[in-house]
C-alpha cells in the first residue's frame, strides 16, 4: 500500500517542506494561521476551486497538520484550525516567509500583519535570538558545527573556518 498517506513527521523537514510545497498548501495554511478559517472565505481569499480547495484542505487534514470542526449544526460546514503539532512548525515558517515576503514586496508594500503575543497581551514581532546571549540572530550570524563538535561549544567562534 505505498500510496497510502501518512501523517506528517515533524521532525523531518522533508516532510514537512513536501507537504507545504504542494500547489495551494503553504497559501491555506497561512491562511488559516491568520484567521481564515471557513471554505467559503478561504476559496474567496484565495481564488482557488472548490474542487481544488476541498482537496487540498482534505489533505492537509489527513497528513495531521489541519482539524476539521463543525460550526454550523443543521449543514456539514467546516471550519479549519492548524493542529497542535502543526502550530509548533507552520506558525513559525508562516510568519518567517510572510515577513520576508512583506519585507521584499515590490511597488507599494502591503501593510504588515499585526502579531499578538497571547501570554503578554502586546502586538509583537517575532524574532530569532540566541539562547546563550538572547541577542536577535541575522542569516550571517550562524554557522552550523559538524555533529562531533556541536556539543558543549562555548566560545568558538574564534575557532570555526567561516570561509
Amino acid at each position: 500500500m505505498a500510496d497510502k498517506i501518512r501523517p506528517v513527521v515533524f521532525q523531518h523537514g522533508q516532510a514537512f517542506l513536501a507537504a507545504i510545497s504542494e500547489r495551494w498548501n503553504y497559501q491555506i495554511l497561512r491562511e488559516v494561521f491568520f484567521g481564515v478559517r471557513r471554505f467559503g472565505e478561504l476559496k474567496r481569499e484565495l481564488g482557488i476551486s472548490a474542487t481544488m480547495l476541498t482537496a487540498r484542505l482534505n489533505h492537509l487534514t489527513e497528513l495531521g497538520l489541519l482539524e476539521k470542526h463543525a460550526y454550523r449544526q443543521d449543514k456539514p460546514w467546516y471550519e479549519y484550525r492548524l493542529t497542535e503539532g502543526a502550530r509548533e512548525l507552520v506558525v513559525p515558517a508562516v510568519v518567517a516567509v510572510t515577513r520576508w515576503a512583506e519585507s521584499h514586496a515590490e511597488g507599494e508594500a502591503a501593510p504588515a500583519r499585526a502579531l499578538l503575543h497571547i501570554s503578554c497581551g502586546y502586538e509583537t514581532e517575532p524574532y530569532l535570538a540566541c539562547s546563550h546571549c538572547h541577542q536577535p540572530i541575522e542569516a550571517a550570524d550562524l554557522h552550523p558545527l559538524p555533529a562531533k563538535e556541536a556539543a558543549g561549544t562555548q566560545g568558538a567562534a574564534e575557532e570555526v573556518d567561516l570561509a
